[in-house]
């Protein structure tokens, strides 16, 4: 009788400890390209409403300083996933062919690159051609500042000047007339420069998708140590990010509230606008409606390939077919999160 007890707890113990493993939530790291700002609420409201718990996975998403950085921590092991520029995820690549965990793009969210050139309104700047010869600044990390060669023989301008800055001073030095114009995000700048007393309307945006330059922007990145190991929580994590991100589209202000709870001192209004304008133009933009959110077109990543070899001058060519993995998106019926197209 004994005995038979001593079995039947061992077998309790070791139902208890299957159930255990069975129901422990994966822990995911998550970097993001840059710090909590009003895009950021599309990664932080699966969190804040516990879609991500729900999947089984335990995520933590952290702020980032630029996407060349979130593509090497995630390739170090530091971070499991993040979120980055697809120029940049390419750029590692051909210039590491020898890393062994180069991470992988498994979800479109930017669907084109907010990089464009802003110029006040005054300097006589109203189209590319017009930057012919001009001074422009940016820092020299910066995506737009990278892919401005492709922008250049996209649009027949010559030879421009450039002058390097840290990231704040970026738009100081235009409002200053240090410089003519700069490149930057669209959405990003665009708001730095009404911080510093300049009206929206004496801008001048020129964003690259608007001429001629079909480049992607930012994606969702994985190590491919996670796609081996645990394709299922890849999967788990993207199906519980849409679900936020629908929501965030649909009220960008309550949305808004999350990125304020991980940054109390924003200003709501000014990272409202910004998510606004990250989302109308490039996660809801023409292209992604055409394209479908989170996913990609082959021939076009094959040409942003090739674009992006030439005016990053990688050591190898990029490889399209080894930056990207669609096979862990969720189906389409769940990818059909865009607002309704504004009239």
């Amino acid at each position: 009788m004994h005995k038979r007890q001593v079995l039947k707890l061992t077998a309790a113990l070791a139902a208890a400890a299957t159930f255990g493993i069975a129901h422990a939530e994966t822990p995911i790291k998550f970097q993001l390209d840059w710090r909590f700002e009003g895009p950021a609420a599309l990664f932080l409201q699966s969190a804040a409403k516990g879609y991500y718990k729900a999947a089984g996975l335990d995520v933590t998403v952290d702020a980032g300083n630029g996407s060349g950085g979130t593509v090497t921590r995630v390739a170090s092991g530091t971070y499991d996933m993040g979120f980055a520029d697809m120029a940049a995820l390419m750029e590692f690549h051909a210039n590491n062919p020898d890393a062994p965990n180069k991470p992988v793009a498994v979800m479109m969210v930017y669907n084109n690159t907010p990089a464009a050139v802003l110029a006040l309104k005054k300097s006589g700047i109203a189209k590319p051609a017009d930057l012919n010869g001009k001074k422009l600044g940016a820092p020299v990390f910066d995506a737009g500042r990278r892919g401005f060669p492709v922008f250049q023989k996209a649009n027949g301008i010559g030879n421009v000047a450039w002058t390097s800055m840290d990231p704040p001073l970026r738009e100081t030095m235009l409002v200053r007339g240090d410089i003519d114009a700069i490149t930057g995000f669209s959405f990003t700048s665009l708001l730095n420069l009404e911080a510093r007393g300049v009206k929206a309307e004496d801008v001048v945006i020129l964003p690259y998708a608007d001429f001629g330059v079909k480049l992607y922007g930012n994606v969702v990145i994985a190590s491919p140590k996670l796609i081996k190991e645990n394709p299922a929580a890849v999967k788990a994590f993207l199906s519980a990010f849409v679900k936020g991100a629908k929501e965030v589209m649909a009220n960008p202000a309550a949305g808004i509230e999350t990125v304020k709870a991980r940054d109390g001192i924003i200003n709501v209004a000014l990272e409202t606008r910004r998510l606004q304008l990250a989302v109308d133009s490039v996660v809801a933009s023409p292209d992604a409606r055409k394209e479908g959110f989170g996913q990609i077109v082959p021939g076009r990543m094959a040409l942003m390939a090739s674009q992006v070899s030439d005016a990053y001058g990688t050591k190898t060519r990029v490889d399209p077919a080894a930056v990207w993995n669609g096979s862990m998106l969720p189906p389409a019926a769940e990818l059909n999160i865009l607002p309704a197209a504004k009239k």
